[in-house]
């Protein structure tokens, strides 16, 4: 258990934190695998409106440092690379 004031406001930032990186992650995981079930099912027009929903969800987690910018690159790159065969 925390004793001093800086330790106390640290577990409740902390606090904080935690629930918008969960926000961030969940909505990261969701957004990504509802647009390669898309791929999986080969809906072509379903995963290009996915797409943008997840770049979205993708650029917010490298903004607010929940992921850093070549994961976030490396995300982006891999959803367009996985549209491509499916919408040619």
């Amino acid at each position: 258990m925390a004793i001093t004031s800086s330790a106390k406001k640290a577990i409740r930032s902390s606090a904080r934190k935690r629930v918008y990186n969960l926000r961030r992650k969940n909505d990261l995981y969701k957004t990504t695998k509802a647009f390669t079930q898309a791929i999986a099912a080969k809906d072509t027009k379903k995963a290009e409106t996915l797409l943008p929903a997840a770049y979205k969800a993708i650029d917010k987690a490298h903004k607010t440092g929940f992921i850093k910018a070549n994961t976030a690159a490396r995300k982006k790159s891999r959803l367009a690379a996985a549209l491509k065969p499916v919408s040619a």
